[in-house]
């Protein structure tokens, strides 16, 4: 089965099964390092991806489901001046340290802003909440946030 998505804006198609996972056709057939396996259960979000504009965990998803979706994975999210603020927001306050959950805090943060350019830091933590990170103890990662919200007026 052809199965066609556009992936970090290009078109791709996968020829496989309906039911392997998202999470490793992305990485496997794709090369998509980003996408990381971490509980394989949804509780991480070290598999984030954004899919139609929402952040989701591509290891609960099957791959039938990216039929004629548009995903964006860290590796096309770099490309853009929003990944650029807030890589550098995150430098900045010391919310990288392992760098395992850093793909999935960043596009979880793109979600945030794209829904609210200007979040409260209860806004901000319960964007993230789906995402772990077992180093910063997360009020660096909320502070890159709100950073990026700050600087990157107009981005988002």
């Amino acid at each position: 089965m052809s199965i066609p998505f556009t992936l970090n804006g290009k078109p791709a198609a996968y020829e496989g099964s309906a039911t392997d996972r998202l999470v490793d056709i992305l990485r496997k057939d794709f090369k998509c390092p980003g996408v990381k396996v971490g509980c394989n259960e949804g509780e991480c979000g070290a598999c984030s991806i954004i899919m139609d504009g929402v952040l989701i965990n591509a290891c609960m998803v099957a791959a039938g489901r990216a039929y004629d979706t548009e995903i964006i994975t860290i590796e096309g999210f770099r490309e853009t001046e929003k990944f650029a603020v807030l890589d550098r927001c995150f430098a900045e306050t010391g919310a990288v340290q392992c760098g395992f959950c850093t793909p999935g805090m960043i596009l979880a943060a793109e979600c945030i802003l794209t829904k609210n350019p200007n979040p409260n830091e209860a806004e901000i933590r319960d964007g993230l909440s789906g995402n772990m990170c077992r180093c910063t103890g997360y009020n660096a990662i909320v502070h890159a946030v709100a950073l990026a919200a700050k600087e990157g007026k107009g981005l988002w």
